[in-house]
């Protein structure tokens, strides 16, 4: 009978490394039965690579997954189906586990709790916490015991900080072997067409409309500040594909909106004879060919760190891409990133992130220490296929 397991996570960050861990698992062995069940979100990340959901899944949800910054938002969450949906999520994960081999837990101690409800060993990956947040590691008792348990076959954490004090706690079983996330970025070889005179600026928005409909908005201004200054770098913006939709929030509309004319694979600002070039299919060549990263995002903002670029964020107006939450990003990444004001972005912060930019672009120093650290901080390609072996020497 061939060997099953569930990769359990709960965000999108935790369902690109479930799914990073799950691709190379079945590259390795495809006789082993997979499944998924994201816990937050339709799990777009598990459905791309044709991975089996098990239970019902929410494309957006009012907090976008974010309710534990705004407690307002866990109450909308709450009216827009959560337990209901929760209950039923726990009850597939149950049915499928009751002949299943194995558990692949991505995220926080609501999806260590949940396998936990079944008898299934499980490895748990701990994507949500780290040391560099505080210089030391809180862990919630529940997580705690989770981790503890004699099921948790092997933990593995975001970096080598948190595992070096996972350690000296007692945590043996604990390592850092890199983010799956980082695998995830595989160029496709799309030309983009780049004067190699000149730096290039990758702009992320983030993916969850209509936030990031309103964080383009800044990007598109910054753009235009961008061509005001000496560097004059070519700009990219990296976009999801649920942005080239027909209504308010879609680039069409943005663009237009703020006085941009859109044509296929660029947009043209007029009276600057402004170009600034965008994709939906390229993210990972967009990321790797740039010289430096303006984002107003989560997992994408930790990709370009782990290839070595300088990011420089501009906080917006949320749910996700706060200053709470950029300002967490600046702990856990580290010196590669510099975030421009403490409110939604305005004109002078606007401008200032500008000229931070330019300054960077031309500081010789600063880009190669952004380079060695990000490889540091949040290690390299490689370590999906290396949990997937885990996953085999248990089974």
């Amino acid at each position: 009978m061939p060997k099953k397991v569930l990769f359990l996570s709960n965000g999108h960050g935790e369902d690109v490394n479930g799914s990073m861990v799950a691709q190379a698992l079945h590259l390795q062995d495809p006789t082993v039965q997979i499944g998924a069940m994201p816990i937050v979100g339709a799990g777009n990340a598990y459905r791309q690579l044709n991975i089996p959901i098990i239970g019902p899944t929410k494309s957006e949800m009012p907090s976008g997954g974010f309710s534990y910054m705004d407690k307002r938002l866990l109450v909308a969450d709450v009216f827009d189906g959560l337990i209901g949906r929760l209950w039923q999520q726990v009850a597939a994960v149950r049915q499928y586990c009751q002949d299943a081999d194995l558990i692949f837990v991505t995220g926080d101690q609501v999806v260590l709790g949940i396998a936990a409800l079944t008898k299934c060993p499980y490895l748990a990956l701990l994507s949500s916490c780290s040391a560099h947040y505080e210089g030391r590691l809180r862990i919630a008792p529940i997580k705690d015991a989770l981790i503890a348990s004699d099921r948790c076959k092997q933990i593995f954490t975001r970096d080598l900080f948190t595992t070096e004090v996972l350690r000296k706690r007692g945590f043996k079983r604990s390592n850092f072997w890199g983010n799956p996330f980082m695998d995830a970025l595989i160029p496709s070889g799309r030309d983009l067409q780049l004067n190699a005179q000149y730096p290039m600026v990758a702009m992320l928005p983030g993916s969850r409309l209509p936030e990031a409909a309103n964080n383009l908005v800044i990007l598109l201004r910054l753009a235009i500040e961008l061509s005001r200054l000496p560097m004059q770098p070519q700009m990219w913006l990296a976009l999801t594909p649920n942005f080239i939709v027909g209504d308010a929030n879609s680039l069409q509309a943005v663009a237009k909106a703020e006085g941009w004319e859109c044509g296929e694979n660029q947009l043209y600002y007029p009276s600057l004879k402004l170009k600034v070039g965008f994709a939906t299919d390229a993210f990972a060549d967009i990321l790797e060919q740039c010289d430096l990263v303006c984002g107003m995002a989560g997992t994408a903002i930790e990709q370009a760190v782990g290839l070595g670029k300088p990011i420089v964020q501009l906080p917006g107006a949320g749910p996700q891409f706060t200053y709470s939450f950029a300002e967490a990003q600046m702990r856990l990444l580290g010196d590669s990133i510099e975030t421009i004001g403490t409110k939604p972005a305005d004109a002078q912060s606007i401008q200032t992130a500008a000229e931070v930019i330019d300054r960077t672009l031309a500081d010789p120093v600063r880009l190669r220490y952004c380079s060695m650290h990000g490889q540091e901080r949040v290690g390299g390609k490689g370590a999906a296929a290396k949990m997937a072996q885990e996953i085999l020497r248990l089974l």
